[in-house]
């Protein structure tokens, strides 16, 4: 069996650590989310989920979705379906038209829509099928392939899935620290991605899952050494500077070093006491904010107007008088209107 994607290209191997990724999630990692948290420090971003089955019969309208700009690289496609055949052809198509730095394949979306068609999450059930969406990709790409998971559910863990896998030419794993059953809430099992380092030592391992605060980010990655770093996802809603604070915390804070190895918890509510670290003042945000309406505006036109209005809420979180600005915020149908109620 032959794999095309084990070459001197690999960028997963080419990183100082940690290694801090914009993690995967529909609807919010477009290609306006990804610039701006390149800019603010991401090293690596990923695509929303695109669907194999789409790219095999009907590829125009996802080949649009999962389009990038170079300033996103290094940038990865995430692919989620449940055919090994829809794999193959997905596969070929996105590292011949799109041209991006990697491939994931979705075993961790624990999303209903999804998991009942058997797909992201639920996959972890079937190795055997598992196993060939892998191949499938693998053989089908020049490109490093990555995977992202769950802590597990049912009957699996993410121990026994990557025991079962790990002799494919995968290159890196995103370990989302919550069960299926626990989905988004409680407590982030971060011993268990380090099990799997253990497991992989030659793959990458990013931790995934409750990660809102940069303090709590160096945290983590002193208890756990073994990482290679973190997917960052609902910490960088209205906050992509999250990633640069992370980074400033490591070079110019040694003295985080001597910080409790309190086991850290993802079931505690998004703080904002970084808003007013690093100088991150409300004048900063707003320049932010502008800054990120006018990439998606660029992208998506009128459309994009209301997809900025989440990111809109998210960043003035904690604002004096949130709430009214928010009324006016999301009646905004221009970049220009958005910068007067800013002002």
């Amino acid at each position: 069996m032959t794999y095309h994607n084990l070459n001197m290209n690999n960028f997963w191997q080419k990183f100082e650590k940690p290694i801090l990724a914009l993690a995967p999630m529909a609807g919010i990692t477009d290609s306006a989310c990804r610039q701006i948290s390149k800019k603010y420090g991401a090293d690596v971003t990923y695509s929303e989920m695109a669907s194999v089955t789409a790219l095999f019969h009907k590829p125009a309208k996802t080949l649009k979705l999962v389009g990038f700009n170079k300033s996103e690289r290094p940038y990865v496609v995430q692919l989620f379906g449940n055919k090994p055949e829809h794999f193959e052809k997905a596969a070929k198509i996105i590292t011949k038209e799109i041209k991006p730095d990697g491939i994931d394949i979705n075993f961790g979306c624990p999303a209903k829509k999804v998991f009942s068609h058997g797909s992201g999450c639920a996959l972890m059930n079937n190795i055997k099928l598992s196993r060939e969406i892998i191949k499938a990709v693998c053989e089908n790409t020049n490109l490093p392939v990555s995977i992202k998971i769950r802590a597990g559910l049912k009957n699996i863990s993410a121990l026994k899935f990557i025991e079962k896998t790990k002799d494919l030419p995968y290159s890196a794993v995103m370990v989302h620290g919550r069960t299926y059953e626990s989905s988004f809430s409680g407590t982030v099992d971060f011993s268990l991605c380090e099990q799997v380092k253990k497991i992989i030592p030659d793959k990458i391992v990013l931790a995934n899952g409750g990660i809102y605060d940069p303090e709590d980010a160096v945290k983590i990655l002193k208890t756990y050494p073994l990482l290679d770093g973190l997917g960052i996802a609902r910490g960088a809603w209205g906050r992509p500077w999250i990633f640069k604070q992370i980074k400033q915390l490591l070079a110019c804070h040694p003295e985080l070093a001597c910080l409790s190895d309190r086991q850290v918890s993802g079931s505690q509510k998004i703080q904002d006491r970084s808003r007013n670290k690093f100088g991150m003042t409300k004048s900063k945000i707003k320049k932010i904010m502008i800054e990120h309406a006018k990439l998606i505006y660029k992208d998506k036109k009128e459309l994009g107007m209301f997809e900025i209005r989440k990111h809109l809420c998210w960043y003035i979180k904690g604002f004096p008088g949130a709430a009214e600005l928010r009324k006016k915020l999301v009646l905004a149908k221009s970049v220009g209107e958005i910068r007067k109620i800013l002002k």
